[in-house]
C-alpha cells in the first residue's frame, strides 16, 4: 500500500500520496484537499494495480513531440524509403506543428475532431487521413504503455477518399503510345506484364530469362529525395511474371549487347527516373498519341499496370491469375482492385444459375 502525507500551501492543507507504479518504482500525486479524496485516489491506484488497469498519470505528462519523435524513429527501421518519407513529411508539416507542445493526457477527442475537420477543407482525403492516422498511431503507443487509459483519437468522422476512374487502354491505344514513345519498349513491357514503374525500371539483365519468357521481380527503383534507391517490390516477395512472346525479341537485343548487371530499360547503369507527369517524355507521347487518336485518355506509367490487368482479363485470364502478375497479396485484393473488369463473370453466373433452375424443375 501507499501512504498519505499533508503538507502546507498558501492555498491552505494539502494531502499527497506516495504509491508505487507496477514496476516497483515510487511516485506521488499532490494537491488532494482532504485525507478522504487522497484515500479514494489510492484505494483506485491499488485497484488498478490489482486488475492490470494501471495508468501511470505522470508519463500522460509527456509531450506529443517527444513520443511522436520515438514513434517516426521507429517507423523508418520498418517502412521503405519513399512510404516513410510521406509519413515524416506529414508528421513535419502537419501534426508536430500542431500537437507536438500538448501533453498527451491533456487533448480532447472534440479538439482532435476539429483539427480534422478544417484540415479537410483544404486538403486532400490522403493527406488528412495519413496526418490522423500518425497522431493515433502515437497515442496508441501511449494506450499500451498504460500512459492513457483510451485513444481520443479513434472513433473519428473521418474524410473518404473517393476511387479515381481507373483508364484502360486498348491493344491498338498502347502501340500508338509505345510509337510516339522515348522508350517504346518500356511502354509496352508496363502495359502487357503489369509492372509497377519501379519494378520494371530496377529490372537488370539477370532477372530475365527470355527462353522461357519470365521475368524475375525482386528488385524495386524508388525516388527518395531526388535520389533513387533500390529495395524489394512492395509486398517484399519476389515474383515472376510472363513476358509475352513479341517482346521477347526487343529485349533479346538489349541481353546481347549488356552485362548481367546492367539496367533492361534506360541507359543501363541507373534505373530510368520517372518522366515528370506535365511535361515529361510519357506525357509527350500521351499528347502525340491524342492527335491521333481523340478517344486514348489521358494515362500515367501506372495506368499502364491497369490496361495489363485489363488486357488479361479480357483474354480470358482468371483472377487468380492475374493477382500474381501483379504481384498483389491476394485474390480479394484483386478483385477489390479490379472489380469492373470481372463483370462479364457476374452475367455468367446469372445464366448458369437460370439454366441450372431450368434443369431442375
Amino acid at each position: 500500500m501507499g501512504s498519505i502525507d499533508p503538507y502546507t500551501t498558501k492555498q491552505g492543507k494539502r494531502y499527497r500520496v506516495r504509491y508505487r507504479r507496477p514496476d516497483g518504482t515510487q511516485t506521488d500525486r499532490r494537491g488532494f484537499k482532504t485525507k478522504r479524496d487522497a484515500e479514494l485516489f489510492l484505494s483506485t491506484v491499488e485497484i488498478a494495480k490489482a486488475k492490470g488497469e494501471f495508468i501511470d498519470l505522470s508519463a500522460a505528462e509527456v509531450r506529443v513531440s517527444t513520443l511522436g519523435a520515438m514513434w517516426i524513429t521507429s517507423r523508418e527501421r520498418i517502412l521503405k524509403p519513399s512510404t516513410f518519407r510521406s509519413l515524416e513529411s506529414a508528421w513535419r508539416i502537419h501534426v508536430l506543428p500542431k500537437w507536438g507542445k500538448r501533453t498527451i493526457g491533456g487533448i480532447r477527442h472534440s479538439e482532435i475532431q476539429a483539427w480534422v475537420s478544417e484540415m479537410a477543407q483544404n486538403q486532400s482525403a490522403t493527406n488528412v487521413l495519413r496526418a490522423h492516422g500518425i497522431l493515433a498511431s502515437i497515442l496508441d503507443t501511449a494506450v499500451k504503455d498504460r500512459s492513457l487509459s483510451a485513444n481520443p483519437a479513434r472513433d473519428m468522422a473521418l474524410p473518404k477518399k473517393g476511387k479515381k476512374r481507373k483508364a484502360y487502354l486498348t491493344h491498338a491505344q498502347v502501340e500508338l503510345l509505345a510509337t510516339k514513345a522515348m522508350e517504346p519498349t518500356l511502354v509496352r513491357f508496363l502495359a502487357y506484364t503489369g509492372l509497377r514503374w519501379g519494378e520494371a525500371t530496377g529490372l537488370r539483365i539477370r532477372h530475365l530469362d527470355l527462353a522461357r519468357g519470365r521475368a524475375l521481380i525482386e528488385d524495386n527503383a524508388v525516388m527518395v529525395n531526388n535520389t533513387v534507391i533500390i529495395g524489394t517490390p512492395k509486398t517484399h516477395k519476389s515474383r515472376s511474371v510472363p513476358v509475352p512472346p513479341f517482346l521477347v525479341e526487343d529485349l533479346a537485343l538489349r541481353v546481347q549487347v549488356r552485362q548481367r548487371e546492367a539496367y533492361v530499360f534506360g541507359g543501363g547503369e541507373a534505373p530510368l527516373r520517372l518522366p515528370n507527369s506535365k511535361n515529361g517524355w510519357f506525357a509527350g507521347a500521351v499528347s502525340r498519341a491524342q492527335k491521333d487518336d481523340p478517344e486514348l485518355p489521358r494515362v500515367t506509367p501506372h495506368d499502364l499496370r491497369h490496361t495489363a490487368a485489363s488486357l488479361a482479363v479480357s483474354a480470358g485470364a482468371n483472377v487468380k491469375a492475374v493477382q500474381r502478375m501483379l504481384g498483389h497479396a491476394s485474390a480479394a485484393m484483386t478483385l477489390d482492385t479490379y472489380s469492373d473488369l470481372f463483370d462479364d463473370d457476374l452475367d455468367a453466373v446469372s445464366i448458369a444459375l437460370d439454366r441450372a433452375r431450368s434443369r431442375a424443375i
